[in-house]
Parts: C-alpha cells; sequence; structure tokens
C-alpha cells in the first residue's frame, strides 16, 4: 500500500518536532551520505571515495618493515 501524501506529511511533522528545525539540515545531509556510503559498498564503486575525502582525511598506506631475529631491547623500570 502507497503512501499518500497525508501520510507523508505526518511523518515529517513528526520529525520536524523530534528533531527541531536547526537540525534538519544536518541530518539530511548525514542520511544522504549514508545512503550514497551504502549504494557504493553495494555496487562496489572505490573510485568516488578518493575524490571525496580531502587530503588530510586520506588514510595513510601502511609502513612495510621487515621482520627482524633481534629482540627489542628491554627497558629498566624504576
Amino acid at each position: 500500500m502507497p503512501f499518500g501524501p497525508l501520510e507523508i506529511g505526518i511523518v515529517l511533522l513528526i520529525v520536524l518536532v523530534i528533531f527541531g528545525p536547526k537540525r534538519l539540515p544536518d541530518l539530511g545531509r548525514s542520511l544522504g551520505s549514508g545512503m550514497k556510503e551504502f549504494k557504493d559498498s553495494v555496487t562496489g564503486d572505490s573510485k568516488s571515495d578518493d575524490k571525496e575525502l580531502p587530503a588530510s582525511e586520506k588514510k595513510a598506506e601502511p609502513v612495510r618493515t621487515e621482520k627482524s631475529d633481534a629482540t627489542p631491547a628491554s627497558r629498566q623500570s624504576s
């Protein structure tokens, strides 16, 4: 059964009362970005992830180190 305009209006009014007019833009923004992330994860599109994040927020590549047979120096306890 599809929702009519009256049901949608009632739901929007309840959301407005619960969250308030100041938080609605943030709520819509986070809902939209969540839906986009979900869609990208389902379709396997990882190209858009690199374009969205600024350089300061991108994850750094892990540093690869070689394992050595030497044991770490022991610390003295005071």
